[in-house]
Order: C-alpha cells, then sequence, then structure tokens
C-alpha cells in the first residue's frame, strides 16, 4: 500500500513537471521545430530591440527576432521568419513602437519584386525607429537641433559691446562705412 501511494505520488509529479515545460515553452514562445527561416536586416539603431520581439506584416505575427548584435558598426538583426511567408527583394523592415513608450518590434511592408530573399538573405531597406525623446525635447523646447551658441559678451570685452567702434563689421555681416 505504501508503495502504491509512492507511485502515485511520483506519477502525478512527474505529469505537473511536464504540465509546466509545456507551459514554459508556450508562454515563453519557444519553438522546438525549423517551421521558420533566418533573414537578416542591418539598422544604424537598434532603438532597445530586444530578442524574441514580434515581427510583424499587415499586423499578423509571422515571425521573431532571434538575436540582435552589433555588426560592421551598425545593429545587426537576425528575423526568424516563418516558412509560408516568401519576402521579396524589396522588402522594407521598419522598427516600431507599441504605444508611446511600449515594447519595440518589426514591422515588414512587403514588396512588389518577382525575386525573393533567401533563407540567410538581407533586407536592403530599412527604417529606423523613431526617439520619443528627441520628439518630445523637440516640441517642449522648440528646434533643439540648433546647436549654435549665441555670442555673449563680457564686460572684460569692450569692442564686442553695443557695437563698438572696433567691432569688425564684416563679421557681423555688414558692410563698413564709406
Amino acid at each position: 500500500m505504501k508503495a502504491d501511494a509512492e507511485l502515485l505520488f511520483g506519477t502525478l509529479l512527474l505529469g505537473l513537471c511536464g504540465l509546466l515545460g509545456y507551459l514554459s515553452l508556450q508562454l515563453g514562445q519557444v519553438e522546438l521545430g525549423s517551421d521558420s527561416y533566418p533573414v537578416y536586416a542591418d539598422f544604424i539603431t537598434a532603438g532597445g530591440l530586444q530578442d524574441g520581439a514580434v515581427i510583424e506584416l499587415a499586423g499578423v505575427e509571422i515571425g521573431r527576432v532571434e538575436r540582435v548584435r552589433l555588426a560592421n558598426y551598425k545593429a545587426r538583426v537576425t528575423l526568424k521568419i516563418r516558412n509560408d511567408i516568401a519576402l521579396r527583394e524589396d522588402t522594407q523592415a521598419a522598427i516600431k513602437t507599441k504605444g508611446l513608450i511600449g515594447e519595440r518590434y518589426i514591422v515588414i511592408t512587403p514588396g512588389y519584386s518577382s525575386t525573393t530573399i533567401v533563407p540567410g538573405g538581407t533586407i536592403d531597406k530599412t527604417l529606423e525607429p523613431v526617439d520619443i525623446q528627441e520628439l518630445i525635447g523637440k516640441f517642449i523646447f522648440g528646434n533643439v537641433g540648433n546647436t549654435q551658441a549665441p555670442e555673449q559678451t563680457t564686460e572684460s570685452d569692450p569692442d564686442r559691446q553695443n557695437g563698438g567702434e572696433d567691432t569688425d563689421l564684416w563679421s557681423l555681416g555688414l558692410d563698413e562705412p564709406s
């Protein structure tokens, strides 16, 4: 009777471990099969794109980002695309954000070329992610791109104050008086 109880407990424990393993694979969206093929895309910046990010075409998930790494001073992104999706040679990839400060994902815009990208090929047309902080800064502070500081005058430089007679008029864009 003690052996039967131990056998039942062991079987339940083994079943529970199997169920937890299955759920972790499903929730972690780990693919054990090879029902996808790799495609590469090079971006100037990855902008917070993470491994495992969603790849969408027309709002439908068609794959996942397998890896983001640095290659030749660019962000090389390895995309795992479903086998039933054939990407054209002139396909475009863009890094987007879900919501205002949401997670990053890749949007694929299909091309119209008759040639498809082979497994291991590269998407040549890429768009960089929009930097939300930069946009907010431009909105709040005006044109942040103007990095040229206005010239300041000091009391120790009397020639630059109030257009003194020793002021170089040519550097101000004015002609010398005649």
